[in-house]
């Protein structure tokens, strides 16, 4: 089975409709926002990538860092471009951060050597600063430090609030922004190979169901990221869920969370969109074909709202389907990725917002513990690794085309110029 299989190659004239002609920047290696779309070095940059939140972790002991290289290296092979991954792990023995300020070192290496390699094998890094969810201390284990500080704290959701903890955060964002790298020697907020930040892995906050704990918040941390390191760009981790006052809460599934997509993304220092997808999580008691439906939906809707309200670039960073749900098949989990790289493809070749695609998650073989049904070990799944491949292939081709057709409206104006210049007698040579 090939992916974009249901697409119809029309005329190539007839369909594309290529990202507007911007000042190209200096080729500096840094990914950039460009109206809906991404760019590198002043061409169309698509992506398709994979999480892999086990890097720094892997990294950090020595038995296994080769499982990193070996990563990067298959997933550099299946023409992936980014991978999401995560740049905390807050208390306990092996944490990057064990209290507030005081880090690991042997773990702050691992992610030294996760951002070489990436580095090595031409990945750049979707890197995050915090989870919503404890199972790697997340909002909780800062609220803990909080009340190890005399805070009284009632609440997991005061992490958004408490001026305690946001300084404990915001110390971290700046611990890492400003990380020398002692492998590349490089500072991270100075390192091209980090595609973006993302501020929180999934925020909720469910004690405010308004959208306005996690808009100010979402606000003053963007703010204080990009006084930091204005060479990145930032997302706010967002799983793309409309508030309750929005029309198109119709799209939800059936879950309030505080976030709204639109208002959230819409914060100036906020440069692109993220939605996250999981149909056989959100609707488990629906049939397959149920869920395909809604995930057709959802993808529908936030690609036109980032289209037409905010005009930023959208990524879906997390898509999946379980091998561990009910009456499971790789035929499903093959239409699932098949259905989501059309919608990107689509979007981007007609000039939509939809940039690319990041699936959960990717594993190599030898480290089994990190599988949740969601994996996916490339020579163990030969029909969803070449679905990945094509995907690759085609956003490759297609943004080769579009550096080519502005190559050509570059020279046409450059050939206007000197013929006007020819035509009022001011010619400056040919």
């Amino acid at each position: 089975m090939r992916a974009l299989s249901l697409l119809p190659f029309l005329p190539v004239l007839l369909l594309l409709s290529p990202p507007q002609s911007h000042r190209v920047e200096a080729s500096d290696g840094f990914v950039r926002a460009k109206g809906l779309h991404f760019e590198l070095n002043g061409n169309p940059f698509y992506v398709n990538g994979f999480n892999a939140y086990w890097l720094m972790t892997l990294a950090a002991n020595p038995s296994l860092k080769d499982k990193v290289s070996s990563a990067f290296r298959e997933a550099s092979g299946h023409g992936l471009l980014v991978a999401r991954t995560w740049a905390f792990s807050d208390g306990g023995s092996n944490a990057l951060q064990y209290s507030p300020g005081s880090y690991n070192e042997q773990t702050f290496k691992g992610l030294d050597f996760v951002v070489s390699e990436a580095k090595r094998y031409g990945i750049k890094l979707i890197l995050s600063f915090v989870d919503n969810y404890d199972s790697f201390g997340g909002k909780k284990q800062y609220v803990q430090w909080g009340r190890e500080q005399g805070q009284y704290i009632a609440s997991d959701d005061e992490f958004f609030t408490n001026p305690v903890v946001r300084g404990f955060y915001k110390n971290h964002i700046r611990t890492v922004l400003t990380r020398v790298n002692t492998i590349t020697g490089v500072a991270y907020k100075d390192e091209p190979t980090i595609f973006s930040w993302e501020l929180m892995n999934e925020p909720r906050c469910q004690s405010d169901l308004s959208g306005r704990t996690i808009q100010a918040w979402i606000t003053e941390m963007a703010a204080h990221v990009k006084s930091i390191d204005s060479n990145h760009l930032l997302e706010a981790g967002l799983e793309g869920f409309y508030s309750t006052s929005s029309s198109e809460r119709q799209f939800n599934p059936g879950v309030d969370i505080g976030t709204d997509f639109i208002q959230n993304n819409q914060i100036p220092n906020i440069d692109f969109a993220t939605i996250h997808s999981y149909p056989d999580q959100w609707l488990s008691s629906s049939d397959d074909r149920s869920q395909l439906a809604f995930l057709n939906k959802w993808l529908d809707v936030h690609i036109r709202d980032a289209s037409s309200v905010l005009r930023k670039p959208l990524l879906i960073t997390e898509f999946g389907k379980s091998q561990k749900d009910p009456g499971f098949s790789i035929d499903q989990k093959d239409t699932l990725f098949r259905t989501v790289y059309s919608k990107v493809y689509w979007s981007a070749r007609t000039g939509g917002a939809a940039a690319g695609g990041l699936f959960w998650q990717l594993l190599t073989e030898g480290i089994d513990s990190y599988g949740d049904g969601y994996q996916v070990i490339m020579g163990e799944a030969s029909s969803t690794a070449r679905l990945i491949t094509a995907q690759s292939r085609q956003l490759r081709n297609l943004g080769k085309m579009y550096a080519r057709q502005r190559n050509i409206a570059r020279m046409k104006r450059e050939k206007a110029v000197r013929e006007q210049q020819r035509r009022t007698g001011n010619n400056v040579g040919n």
